[in-house]
């Protein structure tokens, strides 16, 4: 079913924004607010045991956690077959036009038969999700608990929330049959690594990652030839991996006719 204005959530009101450190000293007087932190299952996870650590919180209890997590995302996510994941800043307003853009790749995927996957929160995963309505495709959302709130988009007829950020990048990588990156920042850098590496490494098996937007990408593709290949840190079909982009429909034609090519994306 379609979302509409007439039936969208309504969302809280928006919070004070917390103050933006200038300086490593600045940062480190934010850090020591009672209200900074707020103890995450990643940090208790990745943390080393304090002596004070009750059994019910030790590692070996925690895996329990872990795997109902997992199991929970495969079956939610079991029929997905032919998902692409889309992933960019979460601080994209709608009238940007990488937002548009975002929801038009969201849209013509969908409309080619393309399960539409994103992190579920604003920005660029909100336009793909959108895109994905409006094609009337299944819209899926992978939130993720942050200590600061990040509220799930509205543009999602399938929405799972999950505490560890690595078993929300395995859903990524297990039902994504292609990755679209639009700009973002370290956490877009981080889905665009870490596919590039395992496909890299034979990890899994080649799958298109298409980068949107020559001109916000241009820079570090510029780097990664003149540094990377340059001092010989990857080899020169290493660069073959990336499809570059600025149109939404080059990008999902790409898609389809890598897809449709017979490559087996058996990961």
């Amino acid at each position: 079913m379609a979302v509409t204005k007439a039936n969208k959530p309504k969302t809280a009101a928006k919070k004070k924004a917390a103050p933006v450190p200038k300086t490593v000293a600045e940062a480190k007087v934010l850090e020591q607010e009672a209200a900074y932190w707020r103890l995450t299952d990643d940090e208790m996870l990745l943390r080393s045991p304090e002596p004070e650590d009750e059994l019910r919180t030790s590692e070996s209890w925690r895996v329990f956690r872990i795997m109902g997590e997992v199991v929970n995302g495969f079956d939610s996510l079991a029929t997905v077959t032919r998902g692409v994941s889309i992933f960019g800043s979460a601080r994209t307003h709608e009238e940007d036009e990488m937002y548009i853009a975002a929801r038009e790749v969201g849209k013509l995927l969908g409309s080619a038969g393309f399960e539409i996957i994103t992190g579920g929160g604003p920005g660029i995963m909100e336009a793909a999700n959108r895109g994905a309505i409006d094609a009337g495709a299944v819209s899926i959302g992978c939130n993720i608990e942050l200590p600061m709130e990040q509220s799930p988009n509205p543009y999602q007829n399938k929405s799972l929330t999950y505490k560890y950020f690595f078993v929300r990048k395995t859903m990524f990588i297990k039902y994504s049959n292609a990755y679209v990156i639009f700009p973002g920042g370290f956490g877009t850098m981080d889905e665009l690594f870490a596919a590039l590496t395992l496909i890299q490494t034979r990890k899994i098996r080649n799958f298109p990652v298409v980068l949107f937007g020559s001109q916000y990408w241009q820079g570090l593709l510029q780097w990664i030839t003149s540094t990377m290949l340059h001092e010989k840190y990857i080899n020169a079909e290493d660069l073959g991996l990336i499809h570059l982009t600025d149109s939404p429909r080059d990008a999902v034609d790409f898609i389809v006719k890598t897809c449709y090519a017979g490559i087996d994306n058996g990961k």
